[in-house]
């Protein structure tokens, strides 16, 4: 079985299917990394944002307006 193992993995190295795969499996990582990222920094702005109008808000008067 151990050897049967041992051929398989070899047959995979020496096959050009493989290397393929992982710089595949490379170039999905990095799309990753720098989605997670963009995603970071806009969700950080969006609070940024929705703090300062929620601070500005708080400071308003509101006036109610009646028929």
């Amino acid at each position: 079985m151990l050897l049967s193992l041992h051929k398989a993995v070899v047959q995979f190295l020496n096959r050009e299917d493989g290397p393929t795969a992982v710089e595949y499996a490379v170039m999905l990582a990095l799309i990753i990394v720098v989605c997670i990222t963009a995603i970071t920094a806009l969700g950080s702005n969006a609070n940024v944002t929705f703090s300062g109008v929620s601070d500005t808000m708080a400071h308003v008067d509101v006036v109610a307006v009646g028929p």
